[in-house]
């Protein structure tokens, strides 16, 4: 049994995989099938179960983003995560009016 940190971490890992996934624009099912892995198993990566081996990680890192490491998808270097993270930010496009602010105020 892992302890409470370890089981964060593995969480955390999860995550991260399951984001480069998505900025990638990969379909879990089509990552697992690159990876050599059933989608069962691609969907309990992402959730981060400890219970999987290190190995199967690594292959669908490897089917994800190819060139990637361990260190590059803790770090969140790739390009796909910092255009994703554009995307997601949001930004005023105008100021609201006055009519606007004013609809806003309860």
């Amino acid at each position: 049994m892992l302890s409470a940190h370890l089981t964060q971490e593995m969480a955390h890992l999860g995550q991260l995989l399951a984001r480069l996934r998505h900025a990638r624009k990969i379909k879990q099912a089509d990552a697992a099938l690159r990876a050599g892995l059933s989608r069962n198993t691609a969907y309990r990566i992402e959730k981060g179960d400890a219970g999987l081996a290190i190995g199967q990680m690594l292959r669908y890192l490897n089917a994800i983003a190819p060139d990637a490491t361990l260190k590059t998808l803790l770090m969140e270097s790739d390009p796909a995560l910092a255009a994703l993270q554009t995307q997601e930010s949001t930004k005023r496009v105008r100021d609201l009016s006055a009519a606007e602010l004013d609809d806003l105020n309860f």
